[in-house]
């Protein structure tokens, strides 16, 4: 598949066999539950969804604005609780202002809380990054540790954030559970966890190790753009025929079409500065609409 456009989404609902009846009293017809998935099919199931991911979504990628290690763990602090579009709106005055974790050690609390504003909890997020920036300052040369034990000890940083730093900015493969992950592992039953712990130990039993970065990265895409919490696109899925949850959201494919977001729906992405095969515009800068 190229990655100049993105899929066409599924132009047909997803086909289910009918249920197998038996005779009861009466002879009236009494429909058999369906047989239980084994884990051995379930495990397939869930390799092929991602495989037709990878098609669905060959560009996917980290929607954080980011050119080093540090940028990308600062940014991915200031994500929580927002969108990753407003952080890539707000990181570019923030690494003017503080290239580095020296910088940003050496930050006033109330003209960095000033800057990051826009991305909300901003006095704990800039507890945080001068926290955060000042170990790394003081113990480890002013360098973004290589390693999950090192990154989880830095204030704020926890596995999701320290999995979203090694995967993307170290090549070190990892899952980050976020809402979005976590919510379509458990509509395709891979899991009944909610635990974000479990959840990545359970999905880590699934895929290769080699995997697990892209993977996190093609869930996440497809929460966004179709499998969104409220109202799912499922007419437009094309991985409807997959989904045992099939129908909990919008089954008219030309409805569905309505609800899909981002470059599936023709909108610009979260980032600012995209990879460059990436098929959707690019989003305006802060203030610029």
């Amino acid at each position: 598949m190229s990655s100049s456009t993105p899929a066409e989404p599924a132009k047909s609902a997803k086909s289910a066999k009918p249920a197998k009846t038996t005779k009861g009293a009466k002879g009236a017809k009494v429909a058999k539950a369906p047989k239980p998935e084994s884990h051995l099919a379930m495990v397939r199931r869930a390799r092929r969804i991602n495989r037709e991911l990878a098609e669905v979504y060959p560009y996917a990628h980290p929607e954080l604005d980011f050119r080093n290690p540090f940028e990308l763990l600062v940014a991915t602090v200031l994500s929580a609780q927002t969108t990753d579009l407003r952080v890539n709106q707000t990181t570019p005055a923030l690494f003017a202002a503080y290239p580095t974790p020296e910088d940003m050690a050496a930050a006033v609390p109330e003209e960095m809380e000033e800057i990051i504003r826009p991305t909300g909890f901003f006095r704990a997020k800039t507890k945080s990054l001068i926290g955060l920036s000042v170990a790394l300052r003081d113990e480890f040369g002013g360098e973004v540790p290589g390693r999950l034990e090192d990154l989880v000890k830095l204030p704020g940083v926890g596995r999701k954030t320290a999995n979203v730093v090694l995967g993307n900015a170290f090549g070190v493969p990892g899952i980050t559970v976020d809402t979005h992950f976590g919510r379509l592992v458990r509509r395709w039953k891979w899991t009944d966890e909610e635990d974000p712990v479990k959840v990545e130990a359970v999905v880590a039993g699934i895929f290769p190790k080699s995997e697990w970065t892209m993977l996190s990265h093609r869930v996440v895409f497809h929460g966004r753009r179709i499998c969104h919490a409220r109202k799912p696109a499922c007419g437009a899925c094309p991985i409807a025929p997959l989904c045992p949850s099939y129908g909990e959201g919008e089954t008219d494919p030309e409805k569905a079409r309505k609800l899909l977001k981002y470059e599936m729906g023709g909108y610009p992405g979260q980032r600012l500065s995209p990879p460059a095969d990436y098929p959707g515009k690019p989003a305006p800068a802060l203030g610029a609409g």
